[in-house]
């Protein structure tokens, strides 16, 4: 390995350290509670070091959660041999709900997670989440034109699916499903989402 490639290596390491630890900061604190200095204390490096690849939380915050939206698109972008569209929908809502049972952190940073006002106000077109949702939109209308739907808005059924998922994935991630004691969170939002399926094999 030359010289070249080791620092690369090295900044590449620093970095991923620096985002696992900022990604602990902002689930347990809080955007707003959140610091630069908050996160070095929990690498145990100096907030000089973090400035060097960051210049302030809200960079850090934000490629969170476009790496968390990354991940889950590339699943969902596996699915794209399956030639029925219905039959992908239904994968997708499946992929949906198994991304909020093993990825809770990068989940709660996505969705849940008060983010910078700035950013919120922001639309970037080209964003992961954003290309994550038109998906979903695009799926929807395959489903329609291939005569699933009928009649029905693709925009407004997507945010009914979309709802109805995150719905389930928060209750989940935040452990607020503890009153439906019959079985386990992780059965109860797996058995939700083929609720969910169910209901629009009937539209």
């Amino acid at each position: 390995m030359s010289i070249a490639e080791r620092k690369l290596k090295e900044k590449e390491e620093m970095r991923t350290l620096i985002l696992n630890g900022a990604r602990k900061v902002f689930l347990r604190e809080g955007y707003e509670s959140a610091s630069i200095r908050n996160i070095a204390e929990e690498i145990n490096y100096s907030p000089s070091s973090i400035y060097f690849y960051y210049k302030e939380k809200g960079e850090i915050f934000q490629e969170l959660h476009e790496e968390g939206f990354r991940l889950l698109l590339s699943k969902t972008m596996v699915l794209d041999y399956v030639k029925d569209p219905f039959e992908r929908l239904k994968a997708v809502c499946g992929v949906f709900i198994d991304f909020a049972i093993h990825n809770k952190d990068f989940y709660n940073l996505m969705f849940i997670v008060e983010p910078p006002m700035k950013k919120k106000a922001e639309i970037d077109k080209e964003s992961m989440g954003t290309q994550t949702l038109n998906r979903l939109i695009n799926l929807v209308k395959e489903c329609i034109a291939a005569g699933k739907f009928k009649n029905m808005d693709a925009d407004n059924l997507s945010f009914t699916i979309l709802s109805a998922l995150h719905g389930m994935s928060a209750l989940f991630c935040k452990d607020r499903t503890n009153t439906f004691s019959d079985r386990s969170s992780e059965q109860l939002i797996i058995d939700g989402s083929e609720t969910l399926i169910a209901i629009l094999e009937r539209i």
